[in-house]
């Protein structure tokens, strides 16, 4: 019986060099995970989220989740892409194919692919939206304006064309400059800068009277609450959604991983990171909202609505805004950077075109479906039916692709790949038995509640 060993690398593990290379070293890896993982959810949703499902105890089911989430479900992602050496069409195509079927999971693919693309439209949208805010805020017209009416003007059909383009050219342009290359520096630089603006704003907030209030609000546990199916429903959707676990986009960052880098470990510190933001947004936002007696939200209405309400009336509100928008921004073009890189990378692969231009024809179709939804409520309807159905299906199909079409034995082979001891059987539970089911409650919790995440 052959040994199993942990970081070397068998035969039939041979190192597959990516046509647009590797990340550079597990640092530049994580950061980019991160900046997929960390967008509006963390900042819009997570915040309102923890205080109206029992503060503090909604903690618990939440950092249960995405440890479990984290742990077994981006590894099982950011392997497959690795043993596959491509993205989501080669990597579905790969599972399939051990069982005699990869034209069947290369149609599959396009599920999860028609997923990210579908976000990516909404949220380049969204995005057109946030440049147009911070660039009123730079103005210093945002603070002076009533920002409903503000927000119902930008976000009217047709009504931000110039921005929504901008966002959409900025990220195909930063892929065509470099796919993994260009994907690294942007996250190193984007992703730091997040945090620290961040940290500068929740700093800020401790010393606003009344912020007190938002603190009990966030942190004062309700332990009813986890009596409740609800708390831990949310609570499960909201660490699935915001680990960006959609069957594809973490597929084509692992294709760009080495084979020395250790799997489970990305996985856990791009969790940690994650949650990081989520708890960094909720303490630069919450307590600032109590703080002047505005009423919490959740969604567009916090972000555009209610903090430039807060704003207007903090000493200095107006820079303040600016650091907020400005990090939206950045959560936001590293979120997008990947949904593009998906779809280019298969598109690529598959069709035999170069990175570029695949880059180009993404920005294009993405554009071109984007400006007939800039309208609100189309918008709205679009990203509910993208996260509601296509987002978790894809998941789905990814889980029980990697763990039950391809296997336990040949994934566990790459996940022990550059650690010094394999993963332990108790991995294959957790991921067979455990995520692969909770991945379909999400499917389908999601369609009962009309979305979770």
């Amino acid at each position: 019986m052959k040994k199993e060993t942990g970081g070397k690398v068998s035969a039939g593990q041979k190192e597959k060099v990516h046509q647009n290379g590797g990340f550079q070293n597990s640092l530049g890896f994580v950061l980019a995970c991160v900046g997929s993982a960390v967008g509006m959810g963390n900042i819009w949703l997570f915040p309102y989220r923890l205080g109206q499902y029992g503060g503090a105890a909604f903690l618990i089911p939440y950092f249960l989740f995405v440890a479990l989430f984290g742990l077994v479900g981006l590894s099982a992602e950011f392997a497959i892409g690795r043993r596959a050496g491509t993205g989501t069409l080669g990597s579905y195509e790969y599972c399939w194919k051990s069982r005699g079927k990869g034209k069947l999971g290369y149609a599959l693919g396009w599920i999860p692919l028609m997923g990210s693309l579908g976000i990516a439209i909404g949220y380049s949208v969204i995005l057109g939206w946030v440049l147009r805010t911070l660039a009123a805020g730079v103005t210093g017209k945002l603070l002076l304006v009533d920002p409903g009416s503000f927000f119902g003007e930008i976000s009217s059909a047709f009504g931000n064309i110039p921005c929504h383009g901008a966002v959409v050219v900025l990220a195909c342009v930063l892929l065509i400059v470099g796919a993994t290359k260009g994907i690294e520096k942007v996250n190193k630089v984007l992703m730091p800068a997040f945090f620290i603006l961040f940290v500068i704003l929740a700093v800020r907030v401790f010393f606003l009277e009344g912020s007190t209030d938002g603190y009990r609000f966030l942190f004062i546990p309700k332990w009813e609450y986890l009596l409740r199916t609800d708390t831990w429903v949310m609570a499960m959707g909201q660490a699935f959604f915001s680990l960006s676990i959609t069957g594809s986009g973490m597929i084509v960052y692992g294709s760009y991983l080495g084979k020395n880098e250790d799997i489970p470990k990305a996985s856990v510190n791009t969790a940690i990171f994650d949650t990081l933001a989520a708890m960094l947004a909720g303490l630069a936002i919450m307590p600032a909202v109590f703080a002047f007696g505005i009423e919490p939200a959740s969604g567009p209405p916090l972000m555009f609505i209610t903090l430039p309400q807060v704003f207007a009336q903090m000493p200095l509100g107006n820079l303040f805004a600016v650091f907020f928008f400005v990090s939206v921004a950045f959560a936001g073009i590293t979120s997008l950077i990947n949904m593009f890189e998906a779809v280019c990378e298969s598109w690529q692969t598959r069709f035999g075109m170069s990175h570029s231009a695949m880059a180009a024809v993404c920005g294009v179709v993405a554009f071109g479906v984007g400006v007939f939804m800039e309208d609100g409520d189309k918008v709205g309807k679009w990203m509910d039916f993208i996260t509601i159905l296509v987002v978790p299906f894809g998941a789905l199909l990814g889980a029980i692709s990697i763990y039950y079409v391809l296997g336990w034995k040949e994934i566990k082979e790459e996940l022990s790949c550059g650690r010094k001891k394999p993963v332990g059987a108790w991995f294959e539970g957790l991921g067979k038995y455990v995520y692969v089911p909770l991945a379909v409650f999400v499917f389908v919790l999601g369609i009962v509640y009309g979305g979770i995440g």
